[in-house]
C-alpha cells in the first residue's frame, strides 16, 4: 500500500490557534467508531480495526492526540483539553454521538468524555480506571523525557523494543513497530504526567454514563492492566462485558487483532449500535 491511497495517513485538521491534528477519516453508517490511542501511540495504532470499519463500511475516525505523531504540542497538556480538542473535531466531522475505541492511557479521554457528552459505546482497551501507572513508570517516564529518549534515535534500541513486545513473526505488531517507533522528542512524555494518579473511582455516585454499553479487553501478559482491574472497570456499567485473553500482552488490538475485532463486532449487534441512533 503505499502512503497516498493508505486511509490512516489523514491530513492535517486545525481546531485551533496554535493547534492542528493528524486526522485520518472514513465516511459509512452507524456506528461512527472513534479511535484515541494511548501514551507515546499515534493513529497507526488501530489500523486491524480501521480495517474492519472499511470492511463493515462503518465510519470511523483516527487522530494523532496533541503532542504525539505529527499533530502540534500543546503549552499544557489536561485530560480537559484533549477532551476540547475532541469536541471540535468530532463537530467538524459531524459525529454527535460516538462509539469511542480508546487504548490504555485512551481509556481516561473515554471515560471523562462519557460522563460529560452523549456517546453509542465504549471499548476500553488495556486501560482502566486507577492504578495506571505502575511503580517504575514514572521514573522511566522523566529519564526518557530528558535525555533518554535520545537512544531511541538508534535503530538497535527501537528493534530491542520490538523484541520486547514478545510474539516473533507477527507481521502486525512488526509494522505496529515500524510505524509507532518509541518517540524521540520530549511532548509525549510530558503528556502522560496528566494521568499520573488519575482514578475514576474519586467520582460520586454513578450517572447517565454508567449504562453506556461497554466493552473491556484485557490481556493476561500486560504488565500494566491486570484481569482483576478489567473486572473492576467492566463491573462500573450497567451494561459492561469484560474479555480477558490471558495469552496476549498490552497491544492486544494488534497481537490478536482478529479476536478482537471479532469480539467488537459480535457486541456491537448485541447491542444495537450498528443501527440508527434514537434521539
Amino acid at each position: 500500500m503505499t502512503a497516498s491511497s493508505d486511509p490512516l495517513q489523514g491530513e492535517a485538521c486545525r481546531l485551533r490557534r496554535g493547534m492542528t491534528l493528524q486526522v485520518a477519516h472514513g465516511p459509512g453508517g452507524p456506528p461512527a467508531l472513534v479511535f484515541l490511542h494511548g501514551a507515546l501511540g499515534n493513529r497507526f495504532n488501530w489500523r486491524p480495526q480501521v480495517e474492519l470499519c472499511r470492511e463493515r463500511r462503518w465510519q470511523w475516525l483516527a487522530c494523532d492526540l496533541a503532542g504525539h505523531g505529527q499533530s502540534s504540542p500543546s503549552r499544557r497538556y489536561s485530560i480537559g483539553r484533549h477532551g476540547r480538542d475532541l469536541a471540535r473535531l468530532l463537530e467538524r466531522f459531524g459525529i454527535d454521538a460516538p462509539l469511542l475505541c480508546a487504548h490504555s492511557y485512551g481509556v481516561p479521554l473515554a471515560l471523562e468524555w462519557a460522563r460529560r457528552r452523549p456517546v453509542r459505546g465504549l471499548v476500553l482497551i488495556a486501560g482502566g480506571t486507577h492504578e495506571l501507572d505502575p511503580w517504575w513508570e514514572r521514573p522511566l517516564v522523566r529519564a526518557m523525557g530528558s535525555a533518554g529518549r535520545h537512544l531511541f534515535r538508534l535503530p538497535a534500541f527501537q528493534a530491542l523494543h520490538r523484541r520486547g513486545m514478545g510474539n516473533p513473526g507477527n507481521p502486525r505488531l512488526d509494522r505496529f513497530c515500524a510505524e509507532s517507533p518509541i518517540p524521540v522528542t520530549a511532548e509525549p512524555y510530558r503528556s502522560m504526567e496528566i494521568f499520573w494518579g488519575y482514578d475514576f473511582h474519586r467520582r460520586p455516585d454513578p450517572g447517565p454514563w454508567s449504562d453506556v454499553p461497554a466493552l473491556v479487553l484485557s490481556g493476561g501478559r500486560d504488565p500494566m492492566f491486570s484481569q482483576a482491574m478489567g473486572d473492576d472497570l467492566a463491573a462500573r456499567f450497567v451494561r459492561g462485558r469484560h474479555l480477558h485473553r490471558p495469552d496476549a500482552g498490552h497491544v492486544l488490538m494488534v497481537e490478536q487483532a482478529e479476536v478482537v475485532n471479532s469480539a467488537i463486532v459480535d457486541w456491537i449487534a448485541a447491542e444495537g449500535l450498528d443501527q440508527p441512533r434514537r434521539r
